[in-house]
């Protein structure tokens, strides 16, 4: 079983990121999508996939980073993928 979850956290104001558009793609498909809550997190993007390539796409308020999509790899198990955010750049990991 294959399950996702993000959270977003804006590192300019140094606190959570709420009400940020995410999307799961696979192959151009919109698998799933959410906001994220108070905590800047979407807890279960979705579960049980398949494992195979996937896109995450990101919609930050941002004057500068409109769409963020980061290609995935997913295998096995659970995968939690943060986004960090600031005008100025972003970076993502894979978190447990």
């Amino acid at each position: 079983m294959i399950s996702l979850s993000t959270h977003v956290v804006d590192t300019a104001a140094g606190r959570p990121a709420a009400g940020v558009a995410v999307a799961l793609l696979r192959e151009g498909e919109r698998l799933a999508s959410a906001r994220t809550d108070e905590d800047g997190r979407v807890r279960e993007l979705a579960a049980d996939l398949e494992p195979g390539a996937y896109a995450l796409v990101f919609h930050p308020p941002s004057p500068f980073f409109r769409r963020v999509e980061l290609e995935l790899a997913l295998e096995d198990g659970h995968y939690h993928v943060p986004l960090l955010l600031s005008p100025y750049g972003c970076t993502s990991y894979r978190g447990s």
